[in-house]
């Protein structure tokens, strides 16, 4: 019952959270955003599809329980989800799932980006790690941390690229 509680808690947080990207698209580009790296959206949105595919067949199949310690990673996935809307706060407007940069615009350096560049990766780092654990589902965390820690590193570069070529200050 709490893995289904909080899968579906999940996907729909997914589905609001592109429906809000979508909103902030149609805002930053009216303000002439241009986008950066459509294809590795696409890798994005594809990794994450196949992660939660992944936790649903590993729980099920694998008749994978509940982990002793589970209360623990429950905490460290809300306290990821805090620094997430945190940035995402932060960003304003400006937080998207797509790379959109507004030429001339102000890098955005308050809430978690005074500490972090990239708080919200950061977070759902945490989160592809730990979502799993919770549940026993040891392949799925060690596969997607990995595959999201090496799409997020080749993500971040094109982002500070596009900034620094958008002449972002």
């Amino acid at each position: 019952m709490f893995f289904a509680a909080l899968y579906i808690f999940l996907i729909i947080q997914r589905v609001l959270e592109l429906l809000w990207a979508r909103r902030n698209e149609r805002i930053v580009k009216a303000k002439g955003a241009v986008e950066f790296d459509r294809n590795g959206y696409k890798s994005i949105v594809f990794l994450h599809v196949l992660f939660f595919i992944s936790l649903f067949f590993e729980k099920i199949f694998f008749h994978r329980e509940l982990n002793q310690l589970w209360y623990i990673f429950l905490i460290i996935f809300i306290l990821a989800q805090f620094l997430r809307y945190w940035a995402i706060y932060s960003l304003g407007f400006y937080w998207n799932t797509k790379v959109l940069v507004i030429p001339g615009s102000k890098i955005v350096n308050r809430g978690p980006y005074k500490f972090v560049n990239h708080p919200n990766y950061l977070a759902v780092i945490i989160e592809i790690a730990v979502i799993p654990v919770i549940f026993s589902c040891y392949y799925t965390s060690l596969f997607f941390t990995i595959l999201n820690i090496l799409i997020l590193k080749r993500r971040t570069k094109i982002e500070e690229t596009a900034l620094k070529n958008a002449k972002v200050v």
